[in-house]
């Protein structure tokens, strides 16, 4: 019976511990649990070593081992002979493996005890199936192409960055049942991530942030690399929303939309040009929700979705520097106090924290704007005012535009920032406002 490893990787996922025997150099056994066992190719996978345990000192005086695995679904057992090759402490393999088991111990409270050493890599020397009446050892992978050429079809068809976030969320829960996403994009002088877009959440979170190395999502961004938690134990609750305090401007807090228990999660980075800019997350209360193959199709996916990013905030701002006369504004109703902490550009309006950094400081702004007149205003004028303090590289303009416009939308319907043409956008204000900095 041939059995490849491709048709396994369902058995990696560790929802089952897998185990490995060795032997001493006097042929003394030993038999131990895994942390790990990795996919790498068709010919090798990766266990995680963290322990300077008997099995490493067999492995390194004799290469041969037998590993155990477990099919989760089915029970069936699966035994790989194995030969050990060498040990990896850095470079893609490595930062995969510590990613993926931080983000387990992040989850669990275990981070002072997980920690990876290195991804010992062996040659897979043969494939057997442990139980003689399976009639078929190692199911067919699930084919996510027709999925993915769904989504990628819909997602080039978007012309802003806006339309692109909804589609693509969409097209998560159209295409691969994905009902639980969001999209995080990268604050770099901040060391933090800023909730864009999400769906399937009661409220969208927008402006929640996470800090690098925090979490699943936080791990996988500093680390660069996919992250896929298939099962989770216990009770779980992903609080990652800030809670900062001001002397004398009260609670800043944007929840976290995560879910209360999410027994399998999958956060994959968002690369353009060797730079990160983002994180997509999903998540399930199934348990083993997301496969292998769906780390594939969703990691081509973030490809395409950093890609058109990139081409986004290039392509910006219009041509026109000219700023535009003075407008008539007319606004009726309660009058709306907004107030600016200069500190961190933390803005309440009537007393309510709305959003703080840079989108705090392009609102002010544009109200500011508005007070003396007027309503329109450009990408442009917005990169060259060195008050905002955008990032010299990599500013996500754009990003933070749709940030500040969704969380308008959400709390003060009655601001809104409206888009009307290439780089070019107004701020549509139905009620006084009194500014107080």
């Amino acid at each position: 019976m041939n059995i490849t490893l491709e048709s396994l990787r369902h058995c990696f996922e560790g929802a089952q511990p897998a185990q490995i025997a060795t032997c001493a150099s006097d042929g003394t056994p030993n038999v131990a649990y895994l942390s790990q066992v990795h996919y790498v190719d068709s010919d090798h996978v990766a266990l995680s070593f963290q322990f300077f345990s008997k099995t490493r000192e067999n492995v390194l005086a004799n290469p041969f081992a037998q590993a155990q695995v477990i099919d989760p679904a089915t029970g069936i057992q699966y035994q790989l002979a194995l030969q050990y090759m060498r040990t990896e402490t850095e470079g893609p393999l490595f930062e995969y493996m510590k990613a993926r088991l931080a983000g387990v111990a992040s989850l669990t409270g275990m981070s002072k005890v997980f920690r990876l050493r290195g991804s010992d890599v062996y040659r897979v020397l043969d494939v057997a199936c442990t139980d003689p009446v399976a009639p078929e050892c190692g199911s067919m992978p699930t084919n996510r192409m027709p999925a993915l050429r769904a989504c990628s079809e819909r997602m080039a068809q978007c012309a802003d960055l806006s339309s692109l976030l909804d589609e693509l969320l969409a097209g998560l829960a159209r295409h691969f049942g994905i009902e639980h996403a969001m999209v995080l994009v990268l604050d770099a002088a901040n060391d933090r991530l800023y909730t864009v877009a999400s769906r399937g959440y009661a409220k969208s979170g927008a402006g929640s942030e996470v800090a690098l190395g925090a979490g699943v999502i936080g791990v996988a961004a500093q680390q660069q690399t996919p992250i896929r938690i298939a099962f989770l134990t216990g009770d779980y609750a992903y609080s990652l929303a800030l809670r900062d305090s001001l002397g004398e401007g009260g609670e800043k807090e944007i929840p976290f939309p995560g879910l209360a228990e999410p027994h399998s999660q999958v956060a994959l980075p968002i690369m353009a040009s060797g730079r990160l800019l983002g994180v997509l997350y999903a998540e399930s209360e199934q348990k083993l929700r997301f496969t292998y193959e769906d780390e594939d199709a969703l990691m081509a996916i973030t490809g395409q979705l950093g890609f058109a990013m990139q081409l986004f905030e290039q392509n910006s701002e219009s041509g026109d520097d000219q700023p535009d006369a003075p407008e008539a504004i007319v606004s009726s109703g309660a009058e709306v106090m907004v107030k600016i902490y200069p500190a961190d550009n933390s803005v309440f309006v009537d007393g309510e924290y709305l959003i703080k950094g840079v989108a705090g400081a392009i609102l002010w702004k544009l109200l500011s704007g508005h007070a003396r007149g007027r309503s329109e205003f450009s990408n442009r004028e917005l990169r060259l005012d060195a008050s905002l303090r955008l990032p010299d590289i990599s500013d996500n303009l754009e990003a933070r535009l749709i940030l500040l416009q969704r969380r308008l939308a959400e709390r003060c319907p009655y601001l809104r920032i409206e888009k009307t043409g290439r780089g070019r956008f107004r701020l549509a204000v139905d009620r006084p406002v009194k500014l107080d900095c």
